[in-house]
């Protein structure tokens, strides 16, 4: 089942819900909201404050990470994976275009993490493949 999900629709969703449902959560500009920090005491005295935005970015990274490493395998279920992918990104696209609020720098690196699966996801797809079947090979003995 996690297989056939897109995993970079997720920080896509949350974006989402912040942006469009800002008001439930007491923020009518997202800009405000990517913009609130906390901050995390370190050893050296130190603090260090991250936004909302670097935590939607991070958690966008960490995703494309684990789709990057699913893209891998050669299974019908990663060619559906990628068409989902590939519409998770037209969406994501389409919203950044035309909607307000998208038009952010982190939702603009969401989105671009998206195009980088649909890119990478079907580049690996098709070299692994490659050595699955053994393609490539003519002439390297």
């Amino acid at each position: 089942m996690f297989r056939l999900f897109p995993l970079l629709a997720l920080p896509i969703a949350l974006y989402n819900l912040f942006a469009l449902g800002g008001a439930i959560v007491g923020y009518q500009d997202i800009q405000k909201l990517l913009g609130k920090a906390f901050e995390i005491p370190m050893f050296s005295g130190s603090q260090w404050s991250i936004t909302f935005g670097d935590f939607l970015l991070l958690f966008g990274l960490a995703m494309l990470f684990i789709e990057i490493v699913k893209s891998t395998r050669t299974s019908s279920k990663q060619l559906i994976n990628h068409g989902l992918a590939m519409i998770v990104f037209v969406v994501a696209l389409i919203e950044f275009i035309t909607l307000k609020g998208f038009a952010t720098s982190t939702f603009f690196f969401l989105m671009v993490f998206t195009l980088f699966d649909v890119v990478a996801g079907y580049t690996i797809s098709v070299v692994s493949a490659e050595h699955d079947l053994g393609l490539g090979r003519a002439g390297t003995d």
